[in-house]
């Protein structure tokens, strides 16, 4: 199964292939020297995201975080734990871009 990915970020790699490719790369180093395993790893990039309010990374790590087994109930409890260190209209805006990526858009 091929992995979906965002048209800005393919329109990136079009236009800008050896950044692309480099970006690529530091992303594969970075995930051999944590500890983490992939399931993990997306969950955290899913709890990074959210903090950082970056609303297409957050629904990437939802989609590719369930795809590792992430539940939805493992999403929501971080987003609501987002609610203390955040702020509520970013745990909010997590909880919608969860159940967008899930039940898709309303």
């Amino acid at each position: 199964m091929a992995e979906y990915l965002p048209g800005i970020y393919q329109e990136f790699g079009a236009r800008y292939p050896d950044i692309a490719a480099a970006q690529g790369e530091l992303s594969r180093l970075v995930r051999q020297t944590t500890p983490f395993d992939e399931r993990t790893t997306h969950l955290l990039k899913f709890a990074l995201a959210l903090g950082a309010e970056a609303d297409g990374a957050v629904r990437s790590n939802v989609r590719r975080g369930r795809a590792k087994g992430v539940t939805d109930e493992e999403l929501r409890a971080v987003a609501l734990l987002a609610i203390t260190t955040c702020g509520f209209p970013t745990a909010m805006a997590g909880l919608k871009r969860i159940d967008d990526v899930v039940e898709g858009p309303k």
